[in-house]
């Protein structure tokens, strides 16, 4: 607890010196890829508990960098990282597809589990139509989708992929999300950019008799894209019918399409977009309110030739439609050339998407790139553009609802205050409480400025206890609320 003041302390202090304007509301977070081990488990075969162990680690570092939500990726290549009754278990976790933790436990559960403690949301990320990862390397289970149903499959390169113009795979996928959504407490479901795959060279994707069955006439490209609206069309509407808080986002390819191509496209020259190659149609969905969330991957440095970040996050601030835009960062590419070199890439760009109003955060590619520390830019988020918490907006299209002022109750033990926040009767369940830490010489507190969050913490269940040293709580003025599932804030209890 000794530490916990320490730490208000220095808060304060570097409000002062901090040259960035900060905002209350924001979302943060990294992505965790499990595909081919690039960030957990570090590799296959760990026993259960070395991979919570890593988890763990890996969980606490991002949120000592300053983030409060993951994208976490549990199914990778039509495979599971939970006890799934349709797929397998995952290669990555145990080094053999089928085969099960051991000493057993589920990953997914234990991943949520320790997210939530940390108050920070947990995005279930899957890949939709990738099958096989690598057909000749690639461990496959007999009881593998690919061999139940081979007609379902197409190859292209060297991996199976969901053929995604039949329905019966559409209605698969759908069941796969069904089945999560039922059984875990989850905040959103994610996509990846991978819905056709992207093209290889001198190689068409072998969907010819498919066009043939289902075209019905039509471009052969815009029935694609029809395909791929069908399924985010299904999934939009089971996620909203079976738990209607959760969250629906898609982080797709940087580039929707070149203004070549169409006069709203970006003034970009990318080899492949969205909208011509993997036949995602991001502003469709966006418009019509089928997803909730989008997240392009905008990998490339300010002032690329092709495609500069400056141009495409101004493209994207104007094409949000009412939704969210948080803007995913290519910190794996840190040294990789010279202008990745240059160590205020990243925070350059945190600062430009701070300037537009319709973008309300970032996500980071990929997880473990914040361990190497390279360009010492976790260092940079956590002591400078992330020093002070955030809380994830709310989506009014979802709930705009506050729920009402906490109930609140004081004892005095020893050195600390112990403040219990309980769940009115009757009431929505509340997700988080937060703390604040006001000058009591200020007339009207500012509840909007950042540098006054004390601490956010977890409701578990629907009952929070919160410690405060002594020192604290005589020092400032304190003020307690909640937030509901869709992070709308209740009005403040004060304390003292």
């Amino acid at each position: 607890m000794k530490l916990n003041t320490l730490l208000f302390v220095i808060s304060y202090s570097l409000f002062v010196i901090s040259s960035y304007a900060q905002p209350k509301h924001e979302f943060r977070a990294a992505w965790i890829a499990t595909v081919d081990n690039i960030d957990w488990p570090s590799k296959k075969g760990l026993s259960t508990i070395q991979q919570q162990g890593e988890f763990i680690q890996l969980i606490d570092m991002l949120k000592q960098t300053g983030m409060n939500a993951v994208v976490v990726q549990i199914r990778p290549c039509a495979d599971a990282f939970y006890p799934s009754p349709y797929e397998p278990w995952s290669e990555w976790l145990t080094g053999q597809q089928g085969l099960a933790p051991n000493p057993y436990y589920d990953p997914l559960q234990f991943m949520i589990s320790e997210t939530h403690k940390r108050s920070m949301e947990f995005h279930a990320w899957f890949n939709p139509y990738r099958a096989v990862f690598n057909i000749k390397t690639s461990s496959i289970a007999n009881t593998h989708i690919t061999r139940l149903h081979t007609e379902w499959f197409l190859t292209y390169g060297d991996k199976k992929y969901f053929d995604p113009a039949l329905p019966e795979v559409r209605n698969y996928v759908t069941s796969i999300i069904q089945d999560v959504l039922k059984r875990y407490d989850i905040d959103a479901i994610h996509f990846d950019d991978y819905f056709y795959p992207y093209r290889i060279a001198g190689k068409e994707f072998p969907d010819q008799q498919s066009y043939i069955l289902y075209g019905k006439g039509i471009n052969k490209d815009d029935w694609r894209r029809s395909n791929v609206d069908s399924i985010i069309l299904q999934l939009s509407k089971t996620i909203k019918a079976i738990k209607p808080y959760v969250k629906f986002g898609i982080s797709p390819f940087g580039v929707w399409r070149n203004k070549d191509k169409d006069i709203n496209g970006s003034n970009t020259k990318a080899g492949q977009t969205n909208y011509d190659d993997l036949y995602a149609d991001i502003l469709l969905w966006l418009k019509n309110g089928w997803i909730d969330y989008v997240v392009p991957q905008l990998y490339w440095e300010q002032g690329h030739n092709l495609a500069d970040y400056n141009t495409l996050i101004e493209w994207w601030s104007k094409h949000a439609y009412g939704k969210h835009v948080y803007i995913g960062h290519g910190i794996y590419r840190a040294n990789s050339n010279k202008a990745w070199k240059n160590k205020s890439e990243i925070p350059n760009q945190l600062n430009l998407l701070r300037t537009y109003p319709t973008i309300q955060g970032s996500v980071y590619f990929n997880a473990r790139s914040f361990i190497t520390n390279a360009s010492a830019w976790k260092d940079s988020l956590q002591h400078n553009q992330y020093n002070y918490q955030a809380i994830i907006p709310p989506m009014p299209w979802i709930d705009n609802i506050a729920p009402p002022k906490p109930q609140i109750q004081i004892m005095h033990q020893g050195e600390y205050f112990n403040i219990s926040v309980v769940q009115p009767v009757n009431s929505e369940c509340i997700q988080k409480a937060i703390i604040y830490g006001f000058n009591p010489l200020d007339k009207i507190p500012d509840s909007q400025n950042p540098k006054y969050i004390y601490q956010i913490i977890n409701t578990q269940p629907n009952t929070a206890q919160i410690s405060i040293p002594e020192t604290i709580y005589k020092q400032f003025k304190l003020a307690v609320s909640v937030l509901d599932y869709g992070n709308n804030e209740s009005e403040l209890q004060y304390v003292n």
